[in-house]
């Protein structure tokens, strides 16, 4: 049974000296990463990966619902691996969260899954820094010093701002300006990589720009982050699989799903007459198949799948078996979180307090280079 504490034990943000590299991070160099943050070391003949103790990481997730499989295999599960490796904050993105719809009555809630969702999943408050965005007024105020040296029409050829605001009359300031806060998140730490999405690179690439004016008009002050992209394939819907699995897809697997709950998701997940390539349910299943079953199982249905003798109830049967198994321990550990309300306030209250105390010393930084104080 996993321990819950009663009280936060000291941080101790220990790391190992070295070690071999985790299959996941295993030939990782960032995105587009020249030097990169992973590096290969010789010592005394043994060869060990190690991200050096200076590298930083940042990375959050929107609480704007429960978390599913998808953000687990597309972020969590790597920044599991990278908070040994590295100086890691991992946020929740509540600001973020707001420049869509949502509901005030039930915010604080979502935020309090995610958190739950976090330390259930494996994050270790003890190896890395977990906090709220809002709950660090520094981030804000460097947004604002940042959007004076960012053009606007930068911020006009954002992906995501074309698809979710560009000529909508509907559409909040918030999200033409979410890049620029996100590259406060990332800078506000001097973090030197950023695990992410690929529909987020483009962010990632805006925070560079800033980094390079910043450094340009007031003097050497911030790093240029990387994008650090998961090796992971793309979970898509089960019930949409041209589409990505989403929080508020009908089609996606909650973390915190009962073995009942996922088996009935699964069953219903659509595979179509056509099996193969052309499929997309068909090869999301086998994704699925592939994170989450061993490499027997997953060969014995590639098989059946390459000779046409393949029975999809079978195959997701077993998915839905693997997935709840997976996640086993993750739900009664997060069940035992949940019930400690005292223990979780504690976590997020040490990690407002790590994080400030380097937002504060970078925005002070950054205020006296711009003659503001």
């Amino acid at each position: 049974m996993p321990t819950v504490y009663n009280t936060i034990p000291r941080f101790t943000k220990q790391r190992p000296r070295c070690s071999s590299p985790p299959p996941l991070l295993r030939n990782h160099p960032l995105h587009n990463c020249g030097g990169g943050v992973l590096r290969k070391q010789d010592r005394g003949g043994e060869k060990c990966y190690s991200i050096p103790m200076e590298e930083r990481i940042l990375s959050g997730i929107r609480p704007s619902s429960r978390l599913h499989i998808g953000n687990y295999l597309g972020a969590i599960k790597q920044w599991i691996e990278l908070q040994n490796l590295s100086r890691s904050f991992f946020m929740i993105a509540d600001l973020h969260a707001i420049t869509t719809p949502y509901d005030p009555a039930t915010f604080p809630q979502a935020v309090k899954d995610v958190a739950l969702d976090y330390l259930a999943a494996g994050l270790d408050h003890h190896k890395a820094t977990l906090f709220v965005q809002s709950h660090i007024p520094e981030h804000v105020e460097l947004a604002w010093l940042f959007s004076t040296i960012t053009p606007v029409g930068e911020l006009n050829r954002m992906t995501q701002y074309k698809e979710k605001g560009e000529g909508k009359t509907s559409a909040n300031l918030g999200l033409l300006a979410y890049p620029v806060l996100m590259a406060a998140d990332i800078l506000i730490y001097k973090a030197t990589g950023v695990p992410v999405g690929e529909d987020q690179v483009q962010h990632v690439e805006l925070a560079r720009v800033i980094a390079r004016k910043f450094n340009a008009k007031h003097g050497a002050t911030f790093p240029e982050p990387k994008a650090i992209l998961s090796h992971g394939k793309r979970i898509m819907s089960l019930t949409e699989p041209t589409k990505k699995m989403s929080k508020s897809d009908g089609g996606g697997i909650q973390l915190d799903d009962s073995p009942e709950v996922i088996k009935k998701k699964v069953m219903k997940a659509v595979t179509g007459t056509k099996g193969g390539d052309g499929n997309p349910g068909v090869m999301n299943l086998f994704a699925l198949l592939k994170e989450f079953s061993d490499a027997t199982t997953y060969r014995q249905f590639m098989n059946a799948e390459e000779t046409s003798t393949i029975k999809y109830s079978e195959l997701k049967s077993q998915i839905a078996e693997d997935i709840a198994r997976h996640f086993e321990s993750f739900r009664t550990r997060r069940a035992e979180l949940a019930g400690n309300n005292r223990y979780l306030e504690e976590v997020l209250s040490e990690g407002t307090k790590e994080a400030r105390s380097v937002a504060k010393k970078t925005l002070e930084e950054v205020k006296k280079k711009m003659g503001l104080i």
